[in-house]
């Protein structure tokens, strides 16, 4: 731990020389409102600076940059291209090079320009939309649609741009429209409607209450009015959204590309986006403890979070519509037609401090309930475990959403922590392996992967550092207490990233426990650091400037290679969905480049004999496995399928293309629908607590189901058993026993 602490002391540094630097800049102390020219000119020249300083590999900023801003930054404005015209961006291009200028000369002539005219053409769109679904659509006509917005080029003309609206929004109808008449011919038939279910579970939507007037066949006039509708409804909350945005939301946007153009990573967040970063990293904030959504004008309660302020108080309910928001005994203010971003901002507050909400219920009643506002913990981001029985040996499986901590307060629960106390609980059970799961794992804190690693291995390097200029810095485990030295499995897929191949880098190096998964992992080797632009600032009448998340170093694996780009190949590659799509960070045209450096002083794991032949045995089942081999050719069929982007805008045409499609898809129905037969449970504190808390009951219900139907943890399970040394028990090494955690 020490070593942790003075590895952040000493690059803490990197920081200390921005703000140093930055002196020159405090004497410049900006005046202004809300969409303040001055703080936007102050952002670009903070931003300019601070990546310049503390970025691993500043790029230069000049023409080619400029070029690639300009093009990131009208994609991301207009993804679609329904917006603009060929003559704005031929309006535009004379700034294709000059975005370098721009950010050096705090010019924002460009971004004003943008900006002023996508509001025009979106004004202009509304009108577009509702007078293409006033009147029916002709699905006889033999035409078609292509969605690939990248190659398409910008409409010349207002009338083009109609078309293309009406092209889009007929191929959303006539999919809606093909959905009802299928429906209605399978009710016809006598064929029942197969019930919608959740892709993680076997739960499935309640079927809606049908009125008489719903079971009467419907005309083929009336199918294709009530797709009209919706779409209408649809597209009139679409731009209620973009309604709520304002300029700061857009020039968000600007920044954030500029940022976005050194490497992926790097990106600035506004003052409400580094709340939710800091939430997200902690898996806590303070508040109520309520998740909101807006309805038109409204917001609405959707969901209560188990264990929080308004979960305890059994008064606010799902459903229940915010009408005005109070703090304490002040005037409660009108929240109706108010941004959700600034209602939620309300709403939340300091643990300990009042909060009144005026809402209508349900049933149409008036009600003001007070909420002392707490801690709120995100249970969705901490570790859980479950254990699952196989062949007549008990084995753990834990799952880890992200490597969260709480830099604030050190004492407060973090990832390395809370993954120690689950090891600690399944060796109590008398488990005999344990999976430990990273699937879909984003990273989070390098500290606590640095921990949890450790917890698996003696002592020795977990893994490498590097920043600009400076020699490699290796990050070790220095405890020689091992948590668990049974058999281990770490599971990975396309989306575990950055701390998540971390470890699993580490774990495969010393060959303490076997990797399977996706053929790699997500390709981020890079480490960032959030830096808090108020700091440059003195004096500042701008308010919060927010925060600037750029990378700083690179990090290498304990073998010297990186994982940037490779990500960590699995032992045991097993198909997936994404087999032959490009996801992850090779996808990204900003990342930055492989490398490797000079591999650290490591001892290989010797205690587990049967290592390389539960490898080939693995090997030999997914290759021998129909559900893989299923899996694979759906993967294949995907991978062909994403190239096709044209679509028949004729209802015959198009039904037969759909029919073909679902005809090919029946082929992989088995998939979802295969079951392992193993039967998954929760602990013993844990049931416990599921006596008291039906949210927390029927969470787990489903993620036991979601594990009871995965093949990837089936195999995980035979992996385990081939790693059993015949009649040997996993031992528990007594020394330190009463240090739980290494950090």
């Amino acid at each position: 731990m020490n070593a942790i602490m003075n590895f952040m002391r000493r690059n803490y540094k990197v920081l200390l020389v921005v703000a140093a630097l930055s002196v020159a800049l405090w004497s410049f102390i900006p005046r202004g409102n809300k969409n303040d020219p001055e703080k936007d000119k102050l952002l670009l020249e903070l931003l300019a600076f601070v990546i310049n300083k503390g970025h691993y590999a500043p790029k230069d900023i000049d023409d080619n940059f400029s070029k690639i801003v300009y093009k990131d930054y009208l994609t991301a404005l207009d993804p679609s291209k329904r917006f603009f015209l060929q003559s704005d961006i031929d309006e535009f291009s004379k700034y294709e090079t000059l975005v370098d200028d721009a950010i050096r000369n705090k010019d924002l002539t460009f971004f004003d320009l943008t900006y002023n005219r996508l509001m025009q053409r979106m004004e202009e769109s509304k009108a577009y939309y509702k007078d293409i679904l006033a009147k029916p659509f002709d699905y006889n006509v033999d035409e078609s649609f292509n969605i690939d917005y990248d190659k398409m080029p910008y409409a010349k003309s207002t009338a083009e741009l109609k078309e293309k609206w009406r092209k889009q929004i007929k191929l959303s109808t006539l999919s809606s429209l093909s959905d009802r008449l299928k429906l209605q011919e399978d009710k016809a038939k006598g064929i029942k409607e197969e019930p919608v279910a959740d892709e993680e579970s076997d739960d499935t939507e309640p079927a809606p209450k049908t009125t008489a007037a719903d079971e009467a066949p419907k005309t083929f006039e009336q199918l294709e009015k009530e797709t009209r509708e919706n779409s209408l409804k649809s597209l009139n909350e679409y731009f209620g959204f973009i309604k709520d945005l304002n300029r700061e939301d857009y020039f968000s946007v600007f920044v954030n590309t500029i940022a976005e153009t050194f490497d992926p990573h790097t990106s600035y967040f506004a003052p409400e986006d580094k709340d939710k970063f800091d939430m997200s990293i902690s898996g806590k904030f303070d508040g109520i403890g309520a998740r909101l959504q807006k309805k038109n004008d409204f917001t609405e309660i959707t969901e209560l979070i188990s264990g929080g302020p308004a979960w305890r108080g059994k008064e606010l309910e799902p459903g229940d519509v915010v009408l005005k928001v109070g703090q304490g005994k002040e005037e409660p203010v009108d929240v109706v037609g108010m941004r959700i971003d600034d209602v939620v901002k309300k709403i939340k507050g300091p643990k300990g401090t009042e909060v009144r909400l005026t809402v209508k219920k349900v049933d149409g009643s008036m009600k003001v309930i007070s909420i002392i506002r707490d801690v709120v913990e995100i249970e969705e981001t901490y570790a859980k475990s479950s254990i699952v029985k196989k062949d007549g040996k008990l084995y753990g499986v834990i799952y880890l959403p992200k490597f969260y901590i709480d830099f604030e307060n050190k004492d407060s629960r973090d990832a390395a922590k809370d993954v120690a106390l689950e090891i600690d609980r399944l060796k109590k059970q008398g488990i005999q392996g344990l999976v430990f799961d990273v699937r879909d794992n984003g990273g989070g804190s390098l500290r606590t992967v640095v921990d949890i690693a450790g917890l698996f291995i003696d002592q020795g390097p977990i893994v490498q550092v590097k920043s600009t200029g400076k020699n490699k810095e290796v990050l070790p485990d220095n405890d020689s207490k091992v948590q668990w030295d049974g058999p281990l499995v770490v599971m990975v897929n396309n989306f575990s990233a950055s701390a998540s191949e971390i470890l699993a880098a580490a774990i495969q190096d010393y060959k303490r426990g076997v990797i399977i998964g996706s053929k790699q992992s997500y390709g981020k080797g890079t480490v960032q650091n959030v830096i808090d632009l108020n700091q440059f600032v003195r004096n500042s009448a701008t308010g919060d400037l927010g925060a600037l998340k750029t990378t700083t170093q690179k990090f290498y694996r304990i073998n010297g290679g990186s994982t940037q780009l490779k990500g960590v190949a699995s032992d045991v590659e097993m198909p997936d969905k994404y087999t032959y799509i490009e996801v992850g960070e090779r996808d990204s045209e900003n990342a930055m480049p492989w490398d490797k450096i000079d591999p650290a002083n490591y001892n290989v794991w010797d205690r587990q004999p049967n290592f390389e032949k539960a490898i080939a045995n693995s090997k030999k089942r997914v290759a021998q496995s129909q559900q893989f081999r299923l899996i694979d050719e759906n993967a294949q069929w995907l991978g062909k399928r994403k190239d096709e982007n044209d679509y028949s805008l004729n209802i015959d045409k198009f039904r037969k293309e759909q029919e073909n499609i679902k005809a090919e898809n029946k082929k992989y129905k088995a998939i979802g629908e295969y079951k392992t037969n193993l039967e998954f449970t929760s602990l013993p504190y844990e049931t416990a607590q599921m006596e008291k808390d039906e949210v927390l009951k029927e969470k787990r219900k489903r993620w036991h189901e979601s594990l009871a139907k995965d093949a990837y943890v089936e195999e995980a399970l035979n992996v385990l058993s081939d790693l059993q040394d015949s009649g040997s028990k996993p031992t528990v090494n007594l020394k330190k026993r009463e240090k739980l955690v290494k950090s």
